[in-house]
């Protein structure tokens, strides 16, 4: 018998944002980013409870300016007037992060932790003192930090430093082996430099981000190796599309295999106009897909062949994945489990009464020459054959009686 590979345990120690925990054996969380000018605290919370109802446990904001400062406290009291869930905000500092913090202290209250990128956080003899501001105001405030290294903003000093130790040896090592290990030393020193001045081990988190996927995934294989923080995943710049997607799949599906990670985000370039939550879906849809958390129930379809020209099958694919998407916020709330439901829309005899019995519920419709009816399998048994033009509406039917009757309804 072909054993399934398991997904290696995680590790690291639990973090508190907010009134979220990650690490440790909690769920891995999915975080995003807005896009807004954070200065208009109305769009930015806007954003944020999109983000948020989309399933984004964590939300990331630019703080850039004086504007963007002072609106935070404005933006977490209308999240939490719109949602009335106190979502966990984290401030993304860059260059002034120090000033900012220390001369608005509303945003330093109301985040919910302190994103720090040591690459920018100062230049020359102002980066320490500046790096200690931000940690000391984070001990002040109680506030979780993290420790954020990006390839496109790498301190050039420890860069330096290893480039300079680098050419010293006999057989040096490749340019790109010295910028991975740039990123490793930066923010592993960054993080005991933070415990340094008293941030607590259980208050950081790290991350190091590179925008090509055998980059990102040998970078935090090897700090996974050497420390022990909670870590957030993401590859940063993925792009727009298919390939954002599916690179970011392809680095964070192998890294979670090994139990690595606890936050993920995919950076993904919308296209104009298009849902800034994209990002949350394909975040949850890595999750569910690899069985390590249920989000909404699945819906399994063929692609199609030539036993398949009518595309009848597809229609219905997507008209019953837009059902359940839309009944989601009502199931959720009413029966417990439903997110974890296996559905199947299948187009033709050859797989389609098979893995129909396979999924919780399925249908397989007649392919192209077939006998006009439509078998319903529940819990791997046929339990009904449909006809007729209104196999849509009679099998949303059955689904809905199938979801109230299994899954039950929550103790009021």
């Amino acid at each position: 018998m072909v054993a399934i590979r398991q997904i290696k345990a995680r590790k690291t120690p639990v973090v508190q944002i907010g009134n979220v925990f990650m690490g440790g054996h909690t769920p891995v969380m999915v975080q995003s980013m807005t896009n807004t000018d954070t200065a208009d605290a109305e769009s930015t919370a806007q954003q944020v409870v999109t983000l948020a109802k989309a399933g984004s446990e964590i939300v990331r904001i630019t703080v850039n300016n004086d504007d963007a400062a002072k609106a935070v406290p404005k933006i977490r009291e209308r999240v939490m007037q719109i949602m009335g869930v106190d979502v966990p905000l984290v401030g993304c500092f860059h260059y002034n992060g120090h000033r900012l913090l220390q001369d608005h202290t509303g945003c330093a209250e109301n985040l919910a932790k302190y994103r720090i990128n040591p690459g920018n956080v100062g230049f020359g003899k102002k980066r320490d003192p500046q790096f200690e501001s931000m940690v000391q105001c984070a001990i002040k405030h109680n506030k979780p930090v993290r420790i954020g290294v990006n390839w496109g903003s790498l301190d050039q000093g420890v860069l330096a430093r290893l480039m300079d130790d680098n050419a010293s040896r006999a057989e040096p090592y490749p340019a790109d082996y010295i910028m991975r290990e740039a990123l490793i030393v930066s923010t592993i020193e960054s993080a005991k430099a933070a415990e340094d001045i008293g941030l607590a081990h259980d208050r950081i988190v790290l991350s190091t981000k590179v925008s090509r996927v055998q980059d990102l995934v040998a970078v935090y294989t090897e700090l996974d190796k050497r420390c022990n923080y909670a870590l957030h995943l993401g590859l940063t710049e993925a792009g727009p599309g298919s390939r954002g997607i599916v690179a970011s799949t392809a680095a964070l599906a192998i890294l979670l295999q090994e139990g690595i990670g606890d936050t993920i985000r995919c950076s993904l370039t919308p296209a104009p106009g298009a849902p800034r939550e994209q990002e949350v879906i394909v975040c949850q849809q890595i999750l569910q897909s690899m069985g390590i958390r249920s989000f909404t129930p699945q819906v399994s379809a063929c692609p199609g062949c030539g036993r398949t020209t009518s595309t009848f099958f597809q229609e219905m694919a997507e008209q019953i994945q837009s059902y359940i998407a839309e009944q989601m916020p009502i199931w959720k709330e009413v029966y417990t489990g439903v997110e974890s439901m296996n559905v199947a829309v299948m187009g033709c005899i050859v797989n389609g009464p098979g893995e129909s019995k396979h999924s919780d519920i399925g249908i397989s419709l007649p392919g192209t020459g077939e006998e006009p009816v439509a078998p319903v399998f529940i819990d791997g048994i046929k339990t009904h054959t449909l006809r007729g033009q209104d196999i849509v509406p009679q099998f949303k039917a059955i689904l809905l009686n199938y979801v109230e009757r299994r899954y039950g309804k929550k103790a009021a």
